[in-house]
């Protein structure tokens, strides 16, 4: 965290249990609580958003291949399930959780190094009182669709 960071937390203690789904991503965004340990493990950069579509971007690196030489499936799934998950989260109010149901990607083409930055953009198509569908999509940077997931949610109190 910065000076300024903890200057900031120290005036305005923030609460997590009181902060919306949308607040608190935003919050780590900004540095004033830790990324998802994922997040730093990956690489994940540029997490910004608004409420119901978040986006992440990844520059690929050798360290996420496959044996064959492309961005590993899991890498790409990864990136693609924190748009869509984080797309949900963003939706919930304080005291609400949620947790995925299910997953599915599919691949379009491959990713490697060459295709630059990757970026997921996730979005809610539909966010109802127990239970979201949010989709995403990943984009090499030449604005290529690389894959597509849809994703169920659960969401409680």
């Amino acid at each position: 965290m910065t000076e300024t960071q903890e200057t900031a937390a120290a005036k305005s203690p923030l609460d997590p249990a009181s902060m919306s789904g949308f607040e608190l991503l935003m919050a780590m965004r900004d540095g004033l609580f830790p990324p998802a340990p994922i997040a730093e493990t990956l690489g994940m950069v540029d997490f910004d958003g608004e409420p119901g579509s978040i986006s992440v971007a990844l520059e690929p690196e050798h360290r996420h291949y496959n044996p064959l030489g492309t961005v590993h499936g899991g890498v790409i799934s990864t990136m693609l399930d924190t748009a869509a998950g984080c797309s949900v989260h963003s939706t919930l109010t304080a005291g609400e959780g949620y947790t995925s149901l299910d997953l599915t990607v599919k691949f379009l083409r491959p990713a490697t190094v060459e295709s630059g930055r990757l970026r997921a953009v996730g979005r809610v198509v539909h966010r109802g009182r127990r239970t979201a569908l949010a989709e995403a999509q990943l984009f090499d940077a030449r604005d290529r669709l690389v894959a597509h997931a849809t994703s169920s949610c659960m969401i409680f109190a």
